[in-house]
Order: C-alpha cells, then sequence, then structure tokens
C-alpha cells in the first residue's frame, strides 16, 4: 500500500478535487502557499527543537498507510501535547476547520501507533499569534481513519472529481488557478475568482557571447567580464534563450529544482529545444493525450484553425484596407467549423492564409514600412530573406516558446499533438494551440514594431541579399512582445480582464480538462 500524505487527506476534506490535483502532481505559487510556507519557517528546522519542545517530527500509521510530519509537539505530564501551525491570509478568521481537526487526529494516531501518550490538541494561528485548544472524541479518530480510506480512493482515480460548483471555497483554494472550475463549462463566467498572474517574468537573453549564473539567489548575466543584468531568481518564471548564450550548470539545476522551463531558440527565433524538471503533473493525462493523438480529435482541431481565420479576419478588419478579404475570412472561418476531416481543414487554412497574408501589407503604415513591403512577395517559412518575413518568423519562435512553456506547465507532452503531425519530430501539441495566438500576439507585434518605428533598416543586416535581424532588432520584438503578452483584455468566453500570457496557460489547461473528461468541448480564443 502506497503511503498517503496526512496533508492530502487534509486537502481532501476541504475539496477533494483540490487533493486529486495536489497528488496528480499541480503545484502552485499563490499568496496563500507563499504565506502558509513562511508561517511555517520556524517550525519545519528539527535543529530547532529544545528540551522537551520538538519540532517538525516525522511520524507514521503502518497500518493506516500514512505519513506525515508535526509542527511541534511538547512534552507533558500526561502526554505528548500536538500543536499545528496554521496561517490565515484569506479566511482570516482563527477558527479551526474540519480539515483541522483531521489533520491533528490522524497526528495523534501515527503517534500512539508509535508508542506514545498524546493528551492534548491544538492549532496556533500565526496571522494572529492565538493557540487555540481543540477536544477530539473517538468519533473523530474514527472519522478521521474512514477520511483516510476515502481519500485514497478519490486520488488514485483516474479522473477528477467534478469541480465545485458556486462554493465559497474556490474563493480562497490555493489551487483555483488550476482547477479553474467555473470555466470548465466554457460559459461566462459570473462569480469571478481573482487569480494573479504571477510576480515574475519571462526572461529572454538575446546578447551574443554573453553567460548566466547562478549566484546569492540571483541570476548574473556576464559577457567580457561586464554585468549585463542581475536578476533574483524568484522573479524569473521561465527563461529563452535566442543564439549563441551559455548557461552555468548550477543555473540549470536551479531551475529545474524551481519547476522553470528552459527554452533554447536560435538567432532566428527557432526553437531548437527546451528542458524542464521531470516531477511534471498529470502523468495519466499525459499518458491519455498520447492516445488521443493517435486516435485524433477533430474537435480541437477544427477550433484551433477556426480560431487562427476569426483572430486574422479581425486584425485584417481594425489595420488593413481589405473589406472583400474580411468577409471571405469570415466565410472560410464557418467552413472550417464544420469540416469532417483534417484534409479539409488544411485545405481551407491554406486558403485562408493565402488571402490573409495577400492583403497583409496593407496594415503597414509610415514611410518605414516602405522598406518593408518592397521586399515582400508573399509569405514565407523557414529560410525566409526578405526582412517582414524575417521578422514574423522570429515572432513566431518567440511564441512557440512561450506555448511550451504553458504547455509543459500542466504536464502535457508539447510533441502529441491533433493538427500538426508528431511525425515531423516537432512540438505539435505548441504549434496546434499557438495557431489562436499567431495573429493577435505574433502578427501584431510585428505590424506595431514595424509601425511605430521601433523596427527599421538599421536592425537588419542584408548580407548577399539575405535579411538577418541584428541585436538590436531582435531585442526591439522581444520587448514589443513583452508588452504585447502582458496587456490585458476581456476573455471572449469568459468575460474577464486577463493578460495574453495568462490566457495562453487557460487554453492549455482548456485542452487538458478536454482530454481528461473534465469539459466537454474545447473553444478557441477569438478576438473582437
Amino acid at each position: 500500500m502506497e503511503s498517503l500524505p496526512i496533508s492530502l487527506v487534509a486537502h481532501h476534506v476541504f475539496c477533494p478535487r483540490r487533493a486529486w490535483l495536489e497528488a496528480a502532481g499541480e503545484s502552485t505559487d499563490t499568496y496563500q502557499m507563499a504565506v502558509g510556507t513562511a508561517s511555517h519557517r520556524a517550525v519545519d528546522n528539527p535543529a530547532a527543537s529544545r528540551l522537551g519542545t520538538h519540532r517538525a517530527v516525522d511520524i507514521a500509521h503502518r497500518a493506516l498507510g500514512i505519513v506525515g510530519r508535526t509542527d511541534v509537539v511538547d512534552d507533558g505530564a500526561a502526554g505528548l501535547k500536538v500543536v499545528e501551525f496554521k496561517a490565515t491570509p484569506v479566511r482570516r478568521i482563527p477558527e479551526v476547520t474540519d480539515a483541522m481537526k483531521v489533520q491533528l487526529a490522524l497526528q495523534g494516531e501515527c503517534l500512539v501507533e508509535m508508542g506514545h501518550d498524546v493528551s492534548e490538541f491544538g492549532v496556533f494561528f500565526t496571522t494572529h499569534n492565538k493557540y487555540v485548544a481543540v477536544d477530539l472524541t473517538d468519533a473523530d479518530k474514527a472519522a478521521a481513519e474512514a477520511l483516510v480510506r476515502e481519500t485514497r480512493t478519490s486520488v488514485t482515480a483516474p479522473t477528477a472529481p467534478e469541480p465545485l460548483e458556486d462554493d465559497s471555497r474556490c474563493m480562497r483554494c490555493s489551487h483555483v488557478g488550476v482547477c479553474l472550475p467555473d470555466e470548465r463549462s466554457q460559459r461566462e463566467v459570473v462569480r469571478r475568482i481573482v487569480v494573479a498572474d504571477p510576480d515574475a517574468n519571462i526572461v529572454h537573453l538575446a546578447t551574443p557571447g554573453s553567460r548566466a549564473s547562478v549566484g546569492r539567489g540571483r541570476m548574473k548575466v556576464e559577457r567580457r567580464g561586464e554585468q549585463l543584468a542581475s536578476v533574483p531568481l524568484e522573479r524569473i518564471q521561465g527563461l529563452v534563450l535566442h543564439g549563441n548564450i551559455d548557461l552555468s550548470g548550477a543555473l540549470i539545476r536551479e531551475l529545474m529544482w524551481r519547476g522553470l522551463t528552459i527554452v533554447w531558440c536560435s538567432g532566428a527565433g527557432r526553437v531548437i529545444g527546451w528542458s524542464h524538471t521531470a516531477r511534471t503533473p498529470n502523468g495519466l493525462a499525459r499518458v491519455r493525450q498520447h492516445e488521443a493523438a493517435a486516435e485524433g480529435r477533430i474537435g480541437l482541431s477544427r477550433e484551433f484553425i477556426a480560431a487562427k481565420i476569426a483572430n486574422q479576419a479581425t486584425l485584417l478588419r481594425r489595420n488593413g484596407d481589405a473589406p472583400d478579404v474580411v468577409r471571405f475570412l469570415r466565410v472560410l472561418q464557418c467552413e472550417v467549423a464544420a469540416a469532417q476531416s483534417l484534409g479539409m481543414i488544411f485545405g481551407i487554412e491554406g486558403e485562408a492564409a493565402a488571402r490573409y497574408f495577400g492583403a497583409f501589407t496593407t496594415m503597414l503604415r509610415g514611410s518605414r514600412s516602405t522598406w518593408f513591403v518592397d521586399q515582400w512577395s508573399g509569405r514565407s517559412g523557414r529560410h525566409a530573406v526578405d526582412p517582414l518575413n524575417v521578422a514574423l518568423n522570429y515572432v513566431y519562435g518567440i511564441l512557440v516558446a512561450e506555448v511550451i512553456r504553458a504547455v509543459a506547465a500542466c504536464g502535457l507532452d508539447p510533441h502529441a499533438g491533433f493538427l500538426h503531425s508528431s511525425n515531423r519530430n516537432k512540438p505539435a501539441l505548441a504549434l496546434d494551440l499557438m495557431e489562436e495566438f499567431r495573429a493577435p500576439l505574433a502578427d501584431a507585434v510585428v505590424l506595431a514594431a514595424i509601425n511605430n518605428g521601433e523596427l527599421d533598416p538599421d536592425d537588419f543586416s542584408l548580407a548577399l541579399g539575405s535579411a538577418r535581424l541584428r541585436d538590436s532588432g531582435r531585442k526591439a520584438l522581444i520587448s514589443a512582445y513583452e508588452r504585447r503578452i502582458s496587456t490585458e483584455f476581456t476573455h471572449p468566453v469568459f468575460g474577464y480582464k486577463i493578460t495574453w500570457r495568462r490566457a495562453v496557460e487557460v487554453q492549455a489547461r482548456m485542452v487538458l480538462g478536454y482530454l481528461d473528461g473534465t469539459q466537454n468541448e474545447y473553444v478557441g480564443i477569438t478576438t473582437r
């Protein structure tokens, strides 16, 4: 019998789905988790124990198959006194909950099986500096033991319990950002649950020949003895390397320990590879993803491309001068939504791309745009030689890195896709999901950078008639991309404000929910 953490039983009492997500490997970096960690710092060190007071004592109950760690155990004349330290960053009420009682009861049962007498239980609320004694009856202990069996059955189930509906517990849950209880219905969210974007950033390293290392809790970037940047590790959400950048082994290891993704790109923006911690969540869902990728999911493929075409039409309507093309794209958007095969989807997508990029240059403005338009002969992917296509390909590479990070954070495999073929050894799912974000993120970034004068001919090298981005051009596009992806917009389905970066991960989690059966359909993001 596999050991069950006592904390997981307590989380099951709070919400079975919350416990299942944690058992599946989902972790969060929320305010609640940070406050809880800080409140336990004083009792998490066994070396801080003193005569008669024991801190961070490891305990276990073999018959029940549970393990855990007490915060504080005091020696007493009649037996041991077990004290749990709790913070209340959201509820702000020093009130003993059922989950706390279950946790204390199971800790007591473990200590009794280990040969000790337990006479008293209590909770110390760190937020209020208040101790509250807890009386536990035999019925409480029996109920706690029954909950161990119930939790074990729940967390080992192949599918997650259904999300809570209109429940106040969701408002203070640390895992609401990965559970998305109200969003699973794919309808407008009336009761908004606020999930803050992490107080961290994706860091791009783009200076050729530089080296990043770690020291004193910071990432330091140097080139030829000159320090270019120094960033606290807590402010790093992910790392993207562009071109010839060196990383120290210690920095790679530290980022892996923190569960942060590193993506390596070529100087032209093409993704070369990535690294991510092996302790990824949702292992069973990842197996189902591969099964679904082999079988095919036409519903997902339709939504990816329908949203892509819709967003192309919207961007062209807002910024270009091709109303006939916009109307035709709307027709194709409806056609792809009814397509019955991948062949039909690819055909419609190709027709939409030809029309869209045929009118793409009508969205360019200003004197500098003439230089880009004169060298444009249509859309070109790899091996592009004109400046506009080079800029587009570079930002598409940044977007692929963004989607890979979001997909990996969910525990899904970037390689097992539904629209793009995994046979080409490419990150197929990441390429699938990025389709709906191409126009509102990548295309919009390039257009704005040119129209605003951030990107000009001096940012390109034209040796032998082939355009290549200079260091200044790469930095201009990275800066424009980060501004864009950090801006807020109103989510077209859920109706609340959200940043584009958060939206990418939410969509990845919507794919996860579609695959694990939590939701019936997947709906792509379409701008208005």
